[in-house]
């Protein structure tokens, strides 16, 4: 039996903390599919496209991920493409409390998916799209945190 894992989220944009977890998936699951939300109420920076295109950029070392948009329910996503694992990334115990809501929610909507929670290294248990965003707009350095596309596109973004 193969086991494919969704790992949803907005990725707006993806980090290092993201491709971490990713990482770490990649190793244990035949396939991972990064299922980006279209997330318009959250008014992302990035468009849908353009994080579709940095999250394949930040991931193409990995031959066992692919990546997709949606704006559909998650475990509509995960039935479409056949996953079985919902990955979540927990960097605090406020993270866990969501998180945890959104998991019992998704086994009450379809109980063929069960959620499997990551943790990021230690060095980047920090580390936040928002708060990248915002160090960004500010014109700090982010390249610590994400890779080179990311950093390029958020200079281009914030610079005027």
């Amino acid at each position: 039996m193969t086991t494919k894992a969704l790992y949803p989220g907005t990725f707006d944009p993806i980090t290092s903390g993201h491709v971490d977890i990713t990482e770490r998936a990649s190793k244990l699951f035949d396939s991972v599919v990064i299922a980006i939300a279209s997330s318009e109420k959250k008014s992302p920076l990035f468009s849908l496209e353009e994080r579709i295109d940095l999250t394949r950029q930040s991931l193409s070392h990995l031959n066992n991920v692919e990546v997709i948009g949606f704006n559909i329910l998650l475990t509509q996503v995960a039935q479409e493409q056949n996953a079985n694992i919902i990955i979540r990334g927990i960097r605090s115990v406020t993270d866990f409390e969501y998180e945890f809501q959104l998991a019992y929610m998704n086994r009450k909507l379809s109980g063929k998916v069960e959620t499997v929670f990551l943790t990021p290294s230690e060095s980047l248990t920090y580390v936040s799209s928002s708060l990248i965003r915002e160090i960004a707009s500010l014109g700090g350095d982010i390249t610590p945190f994400v890779t080179q596309p990311v950093a390029n596109a958020l200079k281009k973004k914030f610079t005027k």
